[in-house]
């Protein structure tokens, strides 16, 4: 990997997500070595993936080099690669460009999606965990349009139009928030020669609520502000099968549809080499202070860390603050390791959640205090943007949002990138 020696200890932190990067910006200039692995030489706003495959953003603007990130660090190096296994006894990792040592190793691969074993539906459904996720279904989206203008069939033009978004929590209720304000502002000026009445997004949870992990305020107002735009929501019902045609249910209710979104569950991603941490949701257990299970200088941050406490049975949620707060954290308790310091517990400070429904239209749980609307979504809006890393980042968001607020239109509805390897729609001679 071409890393120097060096006389400081040596961080390895694999993944550049929310964890990765909150530790490797506190460890800044500190008494360290680091270095940062991850697939991507990027990392990623998941929170705002939905407007890139609305065509509401760029790629561009959600991502952030992980190279500038770390530009200012007087010991750090990052490697863009694809970890393989983790070799504890030797405190070695083993990638697809080399192998690297370690004196403490980081794991913050955050989560993958669980489809619960049916291999059907996670051969058949898009995902949108990753930008290039994320623009395969931007493609799919507006490919799915233009096939319906080539068929006179008008079951296929409807199964053309049906998009299903499976799971509703923060990223299947704002997609759909998306999708719908797309049929309602957007398609009827690019396909005027399409029935826009004939598409629908269908929303499916199993349990009987969307936003399960917030209020029922705010569960109830957001399905409110749903059904306003037109989408159909279909409660305690779960998905068993999708074969690329037909999805099917527990109920008996099916859709013919062409586009299923899956947004029903994540796992997490742990990596090859202890299998002794891993629980049943392939979170690697860790103590108050995210050392791995039967480790001292091996931690895992974020989605991928299980921290079972009294409040938490099953974990911290998997969302992007206590990955930062866990990532803030231990950049302060490895210096107090290298000083034989005692360590200091993780405590989560819980600030609340949001989602966006779409124009005018959020909901968000603080503490003490649940509210929903415009000002809400003013809110959502402000502490999305403050989380952005860049500059240039936040400027190109916030002016996208601005251009798009007063011309209701999304500019990014391009297909750069196909999406279809099959184009089983024949085209109709006139």
């Amino acid at each position: 990997m071409n890393i120097p020696d060096s006389s400081n200890p040596r961080v390895v932190i694999i993944g550049g997500g929310f964890a990765g990067v909150a530790l490797s910006q506190k460890l800044k200039n500190k008494e360290f070595q680091v270095v940062l692995l991850d697939k991507h030489n990027y990392h990623n706003f998941q929170p705002l993936m939905y407007q890139v495959a609305t065509g509401g953003l760029e790629s561009g603007s959600i991502a952030y080099p992980m190279r500038k990130i770390i530009k200012e660090h007087k010991e750090a190096f990052f490697r863009m690669t694809l970890v393989e296994q983790i070799d504890t006894e030797n405190k070695k990792v083993i990638t697809d460009i080399g192998t690297i040592y370690y004196d403490y190793l980081v794991i913050a691969t955050g989560s993958t999606n669980n489809y619960f074993g049916n291999k059907e539906i996670e051969k058949n459904s898009m995902v949108m965990k990753t930008i290039p996720e994320a623009l395969n279904l931007r493609s799919l989206i507006l490919e799915n349009f233009e096939l319906a203008l080539q068929t006179n069939d008008m079951n296929e033009r409807k199964a053309l139009m049906n998009f299903v978004i499976v799971g509703a929590g923060p990223t299947g209720v704002e997609l759909a928030g998306a999708l719908a304000e797309m049929k309602n502002a957007v398609f009827p000026k690019d396909y005027p020669d399409l029935d826009i009445s004939m598409m629908e997004i269908n929303l499916v949870q199993g349990s009987d609520n969307i936003l399960d992990a917030m209020s029922k305020k705010s569960s109830k107002a957001a399905e409110k502000f749903l059904k306003d735009l037109g989408v159909k929501i279909h409660l305690k019902t779960i998905v068993t099968n999708y074969d690329g045609k037909k999805i099917e249910t527990n109920g008996g209710l099916s859709f013919d549809t062409h586009a299923v979104i899956w947004s029903a569950g994540v796992k997490g991603a742990p990596i090859e080499g202890m299998p002794q941490a891993i629980d049943r949701a392939s979170r690697i257990r860790v103590n108050e202070f995210n050392q791995v299970e039967g480790f001292t200088d091996v931690f895992a941050l974020g989605d991928v860390a299980a921290m079972y406490g009294e409040k938490y049975q099953y974990g911290h949620p998997m969302m992007a603050q206590p990955a930062i707060q866990q990532g803030n954290l231990l950049a302060e308790n490895l210096e107090r390791l290298t000083k034989k310091q005692s360590l200091k517990k993780f405590v989560y400070n819980d600030k609340g959640s949001m989602a966006t429904i779409g124009r005018n239209k959020a909901v968000v749980d603080l503490p003490k205090l649940h509210f929903n609307g415009v000002f809400a979504w003013f809110v959502w809006m402000f502490v999305h943007l403050f989380s952005l890393i860049g500059f240039k980042n936040k400027t190109l968001v916030f002016w996208s949002w601005v251009y798009n607020y007063f011309v209701f239109d999304r500019e990014s509805r391009v297909i750069i990138r196909p999406y279809r390897k099959n184009r089983d729609i024949k085209p109709q001679d006139n």
